[in-house]
């Protein structure tokens, strides 16, 4: 049987001394499956993603991911851990506009150590294949919504992440931009990439994940897998 990229197991998430944000949650992803989290504000799938992502710590119970004890690492370990295993895909692209298209894309591999030459020669590729390769020497801000979250997708993949993690990855753009990132994530899911999105956007859960998993007060209240397409 395929051991999961991602196990959380009765997993707690309390903060100060209202109702815990997730309770007694546990949950897998297998290599390959893209997964959309669903549910209302307040339900936890921001604070589940934070958790895989070593961004936050269970209050009890374990997250392991691709054979990661998250929950035991300490601050550097788990920036060590988000270059080496993750990539991260924002709803506001967290891009730094005082870098090129092409530095911005390089950074994670350089802060991984790898050498420039080999780092720029790997943000070609991906910009190339993104889409976005005519940018490469221009700054976010003369980009489109559509562009940057390219680039954004592009810097998420450096580092060749077992598992991309997406918040809201067309929460900050329009209907056409919109669409163009879920044909993106579609075509990465389809090249063998697992991916994990939390999503209030319906049509992007619906054509991008193979499974869904609704939230609703911390705890899982549904987990369907789709027909095959």
């Amino acid at each position: 049987m395929t051991v999961p990229l991602i196990e959380l197991r009765a997993v707690t998430r309390r903060y100060d001394d209202g109702p815990p944000a997730l309770r007694d949650l546990s949950l897998t992803v297998q290599p390959g499956e893209a997964v959309a989290i669903l549910g209302p504000s307040g339900s936890g799938k921001s604070t589940l993603l934070n958790l895989i992502a070593g961004l936050d710590r269970p209050s009890t119970g374990t997250v392991t991911v691709a054979g990661v004890a998250v929950d035991r690492l300490g601050e550097a370990a788990s920036a060590r851990y988000r270059r080496a295993r993750i990539g991260l895909v924002f709803q506001f692209f967290n891009l730094l506009d005082d870098l090129t298209v092409a530095d911005n894309v390089m950074l994670p591999a350089q802060l991984a150590g790898m050498p420039r030459a080999a780092a720029r020669r790997r943000a070609a590729e991906l910009l190339g294949v993104l889409g976005v390769d005519r940018h490469a020497s221009a700054y976010p801000g003369r980009l489109s919504g559509g562009e940057r979250q390219r680039v954004a997708v592009a810097r998420a993949l450096m580092n060749r992440p077992a598992l991309l993690l997406a918040d809201e990855p067309t929460g900050a753009l329009d209907t056409a931009a919109g669409a163009e990132v879920q044909r993106l994530l579609t075509e990465l899911h389809a090249d063998g990439q697992t991916i994990v999105l939390v999503t209030h956007d319906l049509a992007l859960a619906g054509t991008c994940a193979t499974r869904t998993v609704q939230l609703r007060d911390g705890q899982i209240a549904a987990d369907t897998t789709a027909a095959l397409r």
